[in-house]
């Protein structure tokens, strides 16, 4: 019988991308195939000595080893079918937080890229209002030095 070992953990922050982190992808990967192979090959071993154990004799004695032995493999079994069960699980919770985790980091992503946007453009409101002040500054000077403005006082 295997017991799991922490396998759906999956961290909060963005999906490692590290030689490292690919290293540990593939020795967790193997090891959950070995559980895998292991869990079944204890199903199927002891579904066969079951059988081989249940068959009909022609003289209907049993002893109570035979009956211990009976319901010893019948619970490897149920414990071998209840790990494999408890690694699906796993492996379900790992898609999910893996999933989670991409979408973590696709949204830390385009955040960064709207935030990257935002500093352009705020720069370029800045730049075009200090060109429209200079513009406003230079069209006021005009004006007030203009001869249309000195006529419009005398009168």
């Amino acid at each position: 019988m295997n017991k799991g070992g922490g396998v759906g953990g999956g961290g909060g922050g963005s999906a490692p991308t590290t030689a490292a982190a690919y290293a540990a992808a593939a020795q967790k990967q193997k090891n959950l195939l070995q559980r895998v192979d292991n869990d079944i090959t204890n199903i199927v071993d002891n579904f066969s000595f079951l059988v081989n154990v249940a068959r009909v004799n022609d003289p209907p004695v049993r002893n109570s080893q035979e009956a211990f032995m009976m319901e010893m493999r019948a619970a490897r079994t149920v414990q071998a079918a209840d790990s494999l069960l408890k690694l699906v699980s796993e492996l379900k919770q790992t898609a999910i937080f893996s999933g989670f985790a991409s979408l973590n980091e696709h949204v830390e992503q385009r955040t960064i890229e709207f935030n990257q946007h935002a500093e352009r453009t705020d720069c370029m409101l800045a730049k075009i209002g200090e060109e429209a002040a200079a513009s406003l500054k230079e069209l006021e000077s005009h004006y007030y030095s203009s001869i249309q403005k000195t006529n419009q006082l005398e009168p």
